[in-house]
């Protein structure tokens, strides 16, 4: 799918099962959590951690329960931890084929702040964006119109297209704003599975849809 890019193209995107697989975040701080528990043998805790996690299992309870640990240091341990965590493949091509024309990098995502931060440079990606919008620093979650605004006042009169995955919440806006949407297909691995109830709600739905963002190929968009 090729997409038109100059220096008045904003093109902004989601992070979690959009540039990566959440599943991985989840899956190294599993890791982390049982390493510091079970240091000598933390492949078998590990193990038994994604197995509760499939069975939908309350794992921060088992540990708790087992371990001299609170929630509140678990907690603290997934969501600070530095990830071990891959790109999809495309993404750092398309990065550097969007800002190579001139276009403009955004990261629209809900999530705390060093979480989403620590995601971003573990990915190798943090310095492409120009600008990122993370709930918990602007203050509000998509599909919150003040997350959207604040791409559009920092680069005013300009052309705006969002990538994501989440039809429940990622393109109500940019349809009302008359943005480009691309939806990027679940792989199977998302976190959040349920989405699929929104796909017939026109508000919802992506005006384009891609299975992988290797397929987003940027071309050269003369400015008028």
């Amino acid at each position: 799918m090729d997409i038109k890019v100059n220096s008045s193209t904003v093109w902004c995107f989601d992070l979690d099962d959009t540039l990566y697989n959440e599943l991985d975040y989840l899956r190294s701080a599993y890791s982390e959590i049982s390493r510091l528990l079970e240091p000598e043998s933390f492949l078998e805790l590990y193990v038994l951690m994604i197995s509760m996690y499939r069975n939908k299992e309350n794992v921060f309870d088992y540990l708790t329960e087992n371990y001299t640990i609170s929630k509140e240091d678990l907690l603290r341990e997934y969501r600070e931890h530095m990830p071990r965590i891959t790109p999809f493949n495309g993404v750092v091509e398309l990065f550097e084929g969007i800002r190579n024309r001139g276009g403009k990098l955004v990261c629209i995502t809900d999530g705390r702040s060093v979480s989403q931060r620590n995601k971003l440079l573990a990915l190798g990606l943090l310095d492409y964006f120009e600008l990122l919008v993370i709930s918990e620093e602007v203050g509000s979650a998509k599909p919150s119109t003040l997350n959207y605004m604040l791409v559009e006042e920092h680069f005013p009169g300009m052309s705006y297209t969002y990538v994501a995955d989440n039809w429940k919440k990622d393109f109500i806006v940019p349809n009302e704003r008359d943005w480009g949407s691309i939806g990027l297909i679940d792989n199977g691995k998302n976190i959040h599975s349920g989405v699929f109830q929104f796909m017939m709600l026109e508000a919802h739905r992506p005006k384009s849809l891609i299975r992988y963002i290797r397929e987003l190929n940027p071309i050269d968009y003369p400015r008028p």
